[in-house]
């Protein structure tokens, strides 16, 4: 079958399946937006939890029930929806951005220095843990980066996709998928009502995982300093942009090959102090022999369940702008008591920033969408640009926590098909990924308060 006509059926069922998906979120989004946040005291600190987090466990808990099962189309129609979304939420932060630039070019040093704490808090922290929980070869993957798809290249262009190294990132993707958002809302709303970091450096520190991992710490960030929203939605939305710019080199250069060494020195490897020694290594068993080629079986099955299980769902754009738009104003209506012209004048703006990147995107094809609507956002939000008062004016009707509610809410909604992954997985890699997690956003957020200047 050929590509196109592939593209084409995956499309028609795409289309036809997107009502139903579309009807199931808009009812969970617009839901959790009226049931609002909820605040839990610890006693060392406040943990508040957002609508986004509710849709996300709501379309969680829907996408896993036995009663009447979501089926494995309508969740990768969820998850394509989910990165379409994605560039909504980069166009609303981007018109933060604009207005915070003078204080994100004094901060400019401490935006480059924040790779350092992410790189601290993968390899030197959660790779020793997975050495320790005897997670094999697959510890150099799962443990180099915490960024996302580029490191599926990385890995496999480097130890091949059959590779142990190959699985241990698919066992991180998969954990960050499904609890990566939630957890570190926990974190962060924990963290930042200690008022002991500046707003500014924990925002930094935000920007170091996923694009909803992002999300999910601003808003907590937010709600301990509201007075700040603007500059800390600005800066996340960078250091975020830095980090997946930044993170594919220092991911080859620095990070994966200093993730390789470690592992070996944490491990000892044997066979080459016996070959230094003089000693000559021993042929091998049949055993080890038939234990390696079970092992590769294994990966190959887990590669298989991850491509049926992700195997992407082509949607046609305008259908999915069409149907993102309607729960996105829906959820912001409810979050602003009330629909207004200023709201669908935000969307319009946020729409065609998403168009004109798309097309430069497709024009360049060397320039992602997302750089193009971070980059023409933050300049048509800016002082500089004569239409900004009347732009930004529009687009901050439009609430940040709601796209981020309609997209988790859809994120939720597709993850049923990745729990037989995380099975296949194991439960090792959930401390590694929570000390993961917990280190590079604490590292970062610490290097950015004394870059900052800031620390007292």
């Amino acid at each position: 079958m050929s590509t196109s006509t592939e593209t084409a059926r995956t499309e028609k069922a795409g289309t036809r399946l997107t009502l139903p998906i579309a009807a199931l979120a808009f009812v969970i989004a617009l839901a959790v937006q009226f049931i609002g946040q909820a605040k839990i005291d610890l006693g060392i600190g406040a943990i508040i939890i957002f609508p986004m987090v509710w849709g996300l466990i709501l379309g969680l808990l829907v996408s896993i029930q036995k009663f009447k099962p979501l089926g494995l189309d309508l969740q990768r129609v969820a998850a394509a929806l989910v990165g379409v979304a994605v560039l909504l939420l980069v166009a609303r932060l981007a018109f933060n951005i604009g207005p915070s630039l003078p204080s994100l070019i004094k901060a400019g040093p401490a935006l480059l220095l924040q790779e350092v704490g992410h790189l601290l808090g993968t390899v030197v922290l959660a790779l020793p843990l997975a050495v320790l929980l005897r997670m094999g070869k697959a510890t150099v993957g799962a443990t180099f980066s915490l960024d996302r798809e580029p490191s599926f290249a990385m890995v496999s262009e480097k130890y091949g996709p059959d590779s142990d190294q190959n699985r241990g990132v698919l066992a991180m993707y998969v954990f960050g998928t499904l609890f990566g958002a939630i957890f570190i809302t926990l974190l962060t709303s924990l963290v930042a009502n200690w008022k002991i970091f500046d707003p500014l450096a924990l925002a930094m520190g935000a920007g170091v995982g996923s694009g909803s991992m992002m999300a999910a710490s601003a808003a907590s960030i937010i709600a301990a300093y509201p007075a700040d929203q603007e500059a800390i939605l600005g800066m996340a939305a960078v250091s975020n942009l830095i980090t997946t710019i930044l993170g594919v080199y220092v991911g080859i250069y620095i990070a994966l090959p200093l993730a390789d060494k470690f592992y070996k020195v944490l491990t000892r490897n044997k066979e080459p102090q016996k070959a230094a020694a003089g000693v000559a290594p021993q042929a091998r068993s049949e055993a080890e022999v038939a234990q390696d080629e079970v092992q590769a079986d294994e990966n190959r099955r887990f590669r298989e369940e991850v491509a049926k299980s992700s195997a992407a769902m082509k949607l046609p754009l305008w259908l999915s702008l069409s149907v993102l738009t309607v729960l996105g104003v829906g959820t912001a209506a409810v979050a602003a008591k009330g629909l207004s012209l200023s709201i669908l004048a935000g969307y319009a703006i946020m729409l065609a920033l998403v168009l004109v990147s798309l097309l430069l995107a497709k024009i360049t094809r060397k320039v992602s969408a997302i750089v193009f609507i971070t980059t023409i956002g933050a300049y048509i939000s800016s002082p500089w640009f004569f239409g900004a008062g009347v732009l930004n004016e529009a687009v901050k009707t439009v609430d940040f926590l709601s796209i981020a509610t309609v997209m988790l809410t859809l994120a939720g909604l597709s993850l049923g098909k990745d729990i037989p992954l995380l099975r296949n997985i194991g439960w090792k890699i959930i401390p590694v990924g929570l000390v993961a997690i917990t280190a590079s956003f604490l590292l970062s957020t610490v290097i950015a308060e004394f870059a900052l200047g800031l620390w007292h």
